[in-house]
């Protein structure tokens, strides 16, 4: 196990033979947390990228004792078949992974270009990494974001894809105004450098949304954002993620996470706080009308009461509420 120097709560377990790392143009960083299947599929859609670009793959391993998908993934790059390395984040949490996996890219590949991220429940599209890579070229865009296409594992749940926590957020191509996941991602070098370690704030580390926070701070920053509707991944939906519990407590996160995201946006302007909560007052004020306006739209309740929920757990945050999904990652 190798420390990085800067860094003794992250340590590469190995690494690809003769790792060629200043002809690296971009690094794919890839997160996991005992899906030792799953990530193997992921990194197979990786070999698979049909590109000239030579890019490197930074698996980060969150799961420091069992270390599943490490021991899983590893023999891939020490047998010369994956270009790149597979590392250990020692420190548990959803940001403390991303975090571990964009400073080894700043360390370990000195030219990179393009950092791009896809989770271990997701397939890229034989084309995706082209596609993303080309997309920021073609917008001058800092950072692009990209579909994450629902693959349900029931068939018959495929009516849930319309819904709000499913649907991406942009139908075309073209810069944006926000872009909210990392789950599909590309972010600029020069993006990383600017913003700097810590990228996603720790505070998020087991909700969610330290993704949405970076992203909106990096706007805020003056970055340009795009959206790249071809450069698709396939995302695995379990069962459970389509029961009306989880559904509605992914809804009362988002608001959550929107309440926190703008409170640190206006941190330091006049009535900040109180400039949120009537915000968030005033939204939960007009979800009802917002929610039969998507009845009669859409004719589904489910998609109604999504702006009621997300309106409430605005509110709920200002009360110190919290939905903490990834802290039992087996109930997510």
């Amino acid at each position: 196990m190798i420390p990085l120097p800067s860094d003794a709560s992250v340590s590469i377990a190995g690494r690809s033979p003769r790792l060629a790392a200043e002809a690296v143009e971009a690094v794919v960083t890839l997160p996991t947390f005992k899906r030792p299947e799953q990530v193997l599929e992921t990194l197979a859609s990786l070999r698979a990228q049909r590109t000239a670009r030579r890019f490197a793959v930074i698996v980060m391993e969150n799961e420091a004792e069992a270390r599943a998908g490490a021991k899983a993934a590893l023999p891939l790059f020490e047998r010369g078949e994956m270009s790149g390395m597979v590392i250990i984040a020692h420190e548990r949490g959803n940001c403390s992974a991303y975090n571990a996996g964009w400073q080894t890219a700043i360390l370990q590949f000195p030219n990179f270009k393009h950092l791009l991220v896809i989770d271990d429940d997701e397939i890229a599209d034989p084309l995706w990494l082209e596609r993303m890579c080309g997309a920021a070229e073609t917008l001058g865009a800092d950072i692009v974001g990209g579909p994450q296409v629902p693959d349900f594992a029931d068939p018959t749940h495929s009516r849930w894809a319309e819904h709000p926590v499913f649907a991406p957020p942009y139908p075309e191509t073209g810069r944006v105004p926000a872009l909210y996941s990392s789950g599909n991602l590309l972010i600029g070098r020069n993006v990383l450098t600017a913003m700097g370690p810590p990228f996603l704030d720790l505070k998020f580390n087991f909700m969610g949304g330290g993704d949405s926070d970076f992203l909106s701070r990096a706007a805020q920053r003056g970055f340009v954002l795009g959206w790249c509707a071809e450069g698709q991944v396939r995302e695995t939906v379990p069962a459970r993620r389509v029961e009306a519990d989880w559904i509605r407590a992914r809804s009362l996160r988002n608001g959550v996470i929107s309440t926190l995201v703008e409170k640190k946006k206006r941190a330091g302007t006049p009535l900040a706080g109180a400039k949120v909560l009537l915000k968030s007052l005033a939204l939960l004020a007009a979800s009802p009308f917002r929610g039969v306006l998507r009845l009669a739209r859409t004719g589904s309740p489910a998609i109604a009461i999504y702006p009621v929920h997300v309106a409430l757990g605005r509110v709920l945050a200002e009360f110190g509420y919290a939905n903490e999904q990834y802290r039992q990652p087996e109930k997510n």
